[in-house]
């Protein structure tokens, strides 16, 4: 199992995790989700505090690089093209468009 924390503007939000039965899981935080904050995504949104797919839910999917610059980055990182969470944990976790960025916990490299 790999998890991530998914910070918004520098706050947690939620937990990401890929499970060992290749689900993955969403899980607003129990503050996040009582506040009256906005949800993360459109696709995410706090209608439910947990969301689950067999597929890298596309909001995360897209904050990943694409072509050659993937292929470049994975090379780098020494991760395999086709794990796209390990992938974000290695990418996501600073400079990134946008609010959010994903950060493995301190026990995931």
């Amino acid at each position: 199992m790999k998890e991530a924390l998914v910070y918004t503007n520098g706050e947690l939000a939620g937990r990401l995790t890929f499970t060992d039965e290749k689900e993955y899981v969403f899980r607003y935080d129990d503050n996040y989700f009582l506040s009256s904050k906005p949800g993360i995504s459109l696709t995410l949104s706090k209608n439910a505090q947990e969301y689950r797919s067999k597929v890298l839910f596309p909001f995360f999917f897209n904050m990943l690089a694409e072509g050659v610059n993937r292929k470049l980055q994975c090379r780098q990182l020494q991760v395999d093209e086709n794990d796209s969470f390990s992938l974000l944990l290695n990418t996501a976790g600073a400079d990134t468009i946008g609010a959010i960025t994903v950060k493995p916990l301190p026990n995931e490299s």
